[in-house]
C-alpha cells in the first residue's frame, strides 16, 4: 500500500475571534442584552451607568434633530435629559386594530363549528397586506390538510364580513364583492366590467367595452366612475400585522464647523470594567488553587467581552466614517444623491475583509437630518449610464420622480418616453427598469396619473 503525504493550510477561528465577529454584527439592543447577560453570568464583569454629561450631549443632539425636522423614517421623543436608555428599545408601538383582529371579532359571535372556525382563521391569517387571498385554496388545503370544500365555505363566509371586498382572490373579485353591496341601476354592468374588462378601463377603452357589453357609451362611463369609487385595498385602513418597531440609531451625523461630523450614539450604553474586588482577591489569595483557577477564567472572559465591544465600536466608526466621506453628496443634498458603492469598495478602502464590513453594517442604523437609514442603504448599486460616471439606483429614482413631478398631468409621460428622457440626461436604463422604479416609488402608470378626464 502506497502512502502519500501532503500539506494543506487551513484557517480556523478561535473562540475569541468567533465571539468578536458575533458581537460585531449585533444591533444596539441586541448588544445591550448581550452585555447584561454576560454581567449576570460573570461576577467579574461590572456595568456602570453612563456618565451624565453624555446624556446631556445626547439631549443637545436630539434638540438639533427636532429643529431640523424628521421625516417618518424615524422619530424618537425624549422627555428629559436625565432619562435613561429606554428598556423597551426595539419594542413595538401599540397601534389600532389589525385587519385580522377585526375579522376574528366578527366571526367569534357566529359560534361556527370547530372545523369551519379553524378554516376561517387559517384564511384570515393568509390574507395579504391589501386584504386579498392571493394563495390558491388548493395549495392551502395541500399544506394544511384542511379539505378544500371547507376552505371554500370559510372563504364565502369571510367575504360577507366588513370591510367590504375582503378576501377577494384578485382585484376583480375584490371590486365585485363591494359592488354587490351597492344598490345602483348600473350594478350589473359594473360587475361585468370588474370581472372581465379592468385592463380596458385602465386604458380608457370605453368604446370597446360598450361594444363588448352591447350597451351605451354613457352607461359604461358611469359604471366605470362607480368602480373608481371602490377601494382596491380594503385592508389599507388597518394597522399592519407587524407593529412599528422603534430603533435607536448606532451613529448620528451632526452638522459641524467643517461639514457633517459623525457621533457614535452609545451614550446609553453602560461602561464595562473589571470589578476591582475580584482582582484584589486574585492577588491576595495566591495559594488557593481553586479560587485562582475560577477567577482567572472569569477575568479572562470579562476582558474578552470588553475587547469585543470596543472592537465593534471602533470598526463601526471606521465604516460609518467611510460612508460619510464616500456618500458626501447625500449628506449635503439628501436622498437622490447616492453614488454607486459596494462592500468590496469599502473593504478595500478600509483594508478590512469584505465579510467584516458586512457584519459591521448589519443591523446598524445611521441618523441624519434626512431621517434614519440602515447602513446597508448607502451601498447603492450602479445602473446604466451614458456618462463616464456611473449612476446609482437612488439617483435614477430621484431623476424619474423629478420628471414625473414636472410632467403635464393632462398628457402624462409613458414609461418609454421617460426612458428616453432619462437617457438624454445621462441615465440610460430600460423601459422595464423605469416601470420597476416607478412601482417602487408608488407612482401610478400613465393612465393612473392622467387628470382632466
Amino acid at each position: 500500500m502506497d502512502m502519500i503525504l501532503s500539506q494543506k493550510m487551513e484557517q480556523t477561528l478561535s473562540p475569541q475571534m468567533i465571539q468578536t465577529l458575533q458581537v460585531l454584527q449585533m444591533g444596539s439592543q441586541e448588544l445591550l442584552n448581550y452585555v447584561e447577560s454576560a454581567a449576570q453570568e460573570n461576577p467579574v464583569l461590572e456595568l456602570a451607568d453612563p456618565p451624565r454629561e453624555d446624556q446631556n450631549h445626547l439631549l443637545g443632539e436630539a434638540t438639533w434633530l427636532e429643529r431640523e425636522g424628521q421625516p417618518p423614517y424615524f422619530r424618537q421623543e425624549r422627555q428629559d435629559a436625565a432619562d435613561e436608555f429606554p428598556r423597551d428599545c426595539g419594542a413595538v408601538e401599540e397601534e389600532s386594530e389589525t385587519l385580522q383582529e377585526v375579522l376574528v371579532e366578527q366571526i367569534i359571535p357566529m359560534h361556527l363549528p370547530p372545523q369551519l372556525h379553524r378554516a376561517a382563521i387559517l384564511l384570515i391569517e393568509s390574507l395579504d397586506s391589501a386584504g386579498r387571498l392571493d394563495e390558491p385554496l388548493f395549495d392551502i388545503a395541500a399544506a394544511t390538510g384542511v379539505p378544500e370544500p371547507l376552505l371554500e365555505q370559510a372563504l364565502h363566509l369571510l367575504q360577507q364580513l366588513d370591510p367590504a371586498g375582503i378576501a377577494g382572490r384578485n382585484l376583480g373579485e375584490t371590486l365585485c364583492l363591494q359592488l354587490r353591496r351597492i344598490h345602483h341601476p348600473l350594478q350589473h354592468i359594473a360587475l361585468d366590467i370588474a370581472r372581465n374588462h379592468l385592463e380596458d378601463v385602465a386604458r380608457f377603452h370605453y368604446g370597446l367595452i360598450a361594444k363588448k357589453l352591447r350597451c351605451s357609451l354613457s352607461q359604461v362611463k358611469e359604471a366605470c366612475d362607480l368602480i373608481r369609487t371602490l377601494n382596491p385595498r380594503p385592508a389599507a385602513a388597518y394597522a399592519p400585522i407587524q407593529k412599528t418597531v422603534y430603533l435607536i440609531p448606532d451613529v448620528t451625523v451632526l452638522p459641524g464647523p467643517n461639514g457633517p461630523e459623525l457621533q457614535c450614539n452609545d451614550s446609553f450604553f453602560p461602561t464595562l470594567h473589571i470589578n476591582g474586588y475580584y482582582t484584589r482577591m486574585l492577588r491576595e489569595d495566591p495559594n488557593n488553587e481553586e479560587v485562582q483557577t475560577y477567577l482567572a477564567g472569569k477575568i479572562r472572559q470579562a476582558k474578552q467581552v470588553i475587547k469585543a465591544v470596543e472592537q465593534r465600536r471602533s470598526t463601526l466608526l471606521r465604516c460609518a466614517q467611510y460612508l460619510l466621506h464616500a456618500q458626501q453628496a447625500f449628506f449635503e443634498k439628501g436622498p437622490g444623491h447616492l453614488v454607486p458603492l459596494t462592500l468590496s469598495d469599502a473593504a478595500q478602502a478600509l483594508d478590512l475583509h469584505e465579510s467584516t464590513v458586512s457584519r459591521a453594517m448589519q443591523n446598524k442604523y445611521l441618523q441624519c437630518t434626512y431621517g434614519a437609514f440602515p447602513l446597508s442603504y448607502f451601498f447603492s448599486r450602479s445602473v446604466g449610464s451614458t456618462t463616464t460616471q456611473d449612476t446609482s439606483a437612488d439617483s435614477a429614482k430621484a431623476l424619474l420622480k423629478k420628471l414625473i413631478d414636472e410632467e403635464d398631468r393632462s398628457k402624462p409621460l409613458s414609461d418609454q418616453k421617460l426612458c428616453t428622457m432619462m437617457a438624454q440626461r445621462g441615465c440610460a436604463i430600460s423601459r422595464r427598469t423605469v416601470a420597476k422604479y416607478r412601482d417602487e416609488l408608488g407612482i401610478p402608470s400613465t393612465a393612473g396619473r392622467r387628470t382632466g378626464k
